[in-house]
């Protein structure tokens, strides 16, 4: 099964920018994101962390 579909996307022209595409995007969001990570304003991060123990929202039904 293997063999059949690595033959068949050999046969694909141009198909060899799609791994290091999807790499690049890969890369970028992890690295947005950790770059997000250490600059965000520490009271937002606490607030947001509060969010899921917060019972003063919810409605009672």
């Amino acid at each position: 099964m293997l063999k059949f579909v690595k033959n068949h996307m050999e046969s694909i022209a141009g198909i060899e920018i799609y791994p290091i595409i999807s790499l690049l995007i890969f890369f970028t969001f992890f690295v947005v994101l950790f770059w997000w990570v250490f600059t965000a304003k520490k009271d937002y991060i606490k607030e947001v962390s509060n969010i899921p123990l917060d019972n003063q929202n919810q409605t009672e039904s």
